[in-house]
């Protein structure tokens, strides 16, 4: 699932608060704001895209696929996607969006999918795992569906820059939480994240079965520059994001020895 970009935050250590994650609390200005913020529409979104590369005819998995921009994009661009929220109101946004018969389901993703082995070329999973605090269930998931070859395309916070936000510097070796609050028209929201090092994400990949290929730092769409003068240069210049494209092991062939 996306980020928005013009939200208050602030930040605090890790603390339990009720309702954290509420995405069905402010899925409509959520979605408001995530559909041509700088954050969004001008880096990560086009950074996904850019990586995915050419998936006409491609079976994909949206997971965490929101109000559904992400969706769209692809479908446009030729694909056939799948997507899973834990939100039903993002869900129905998007649905809103893609049309009453897009292939949508209301599924955390700490759950098994309702999908069978195999069943997609990729799967997106855009801003989405740092919600996670175990990784392992849902990358195994994750795995279980795609087809041999197939590929996870994935971003993540940035584990420098979740690190370096929070007054009180955690231990960077630890998988820790911390709080956001995102406020819209008025009201906050508290956002319950975990930030783990890059080895701890890797290590994660890679238990689950996948293969490296990608990991990237792109920069913000230079279309950016103009629409967003006061900001562009901060995203252009400091770590926000950090994606990777990992893949499923093709299925090994028979030696004719």
């Amino acid at each position: 699932m996306e980020r928005a970009a013009e939200v208050s935050e602030s930040f605090a250590q890790s603390a339990d608060r009720d309702q954290v994650n509420d995405y069905d609390s402010f899925a409509e200005a959520y979605s408001v704001e995530n559909e041509d913020s700088l954050v969004n529409a001008y880096y990560a979104r086009p950074a996904m895209l850019a990586l995915a590369g050419d998936v006409a005819g491609r079976r994909i998995l949206d997971a965490g696929c929101g109000s559904g921009p992400l969706s769209a994009a692809l479908r446009d661009r030729g694909a056939v996607v799948t997507g899973v929220d834990a939100s039903a109101g993002m869900l129905a946004l998007a649905r809103r969006r893609l049309g009453d018969d897009a292939d949508m389901h209301v599924v955390d993703l700490s759950d098994r999918l309702p999908f069978n082995d195999g069943a997609f070329d990729d799967v997106v999973a855009s801003l989405v795992l740092h919600y996670l605090e175990d990784w392992g269930p849902t990358l195994a998931e994750l795995r279980r569906v795609l087809r041999p070859g197939g590929r996870l395309i994935a971003s993540v916070e940035h584990p420098f820059s979740a690190f370096t936000i929070q007054e009180s510097r955690p231990d960077y070796f630890a998988t820790t939480s911390y709080i956001v609050d995102w406020t819209f028209n008025g009201q906050s929201f508290p956002m319950k994240f975990w930030r783990r090092p890059l080895h701890a994400m890797t290590d994660a990949f890679t238990t689950a079965g996948f293969r490296l290929s990608i990991i990237g730092e792109p920069q913000p769409d230079p279309a950016a520059r103009e629409l967003f003068p006061d900001d562009f240069h901060d995203f252009s210049t400091n770590t926000c994001f950090l994606f990777f494209v990992v893949e499923v092991p093709p299925v090994a062939t028979g030696s004719d020895d």
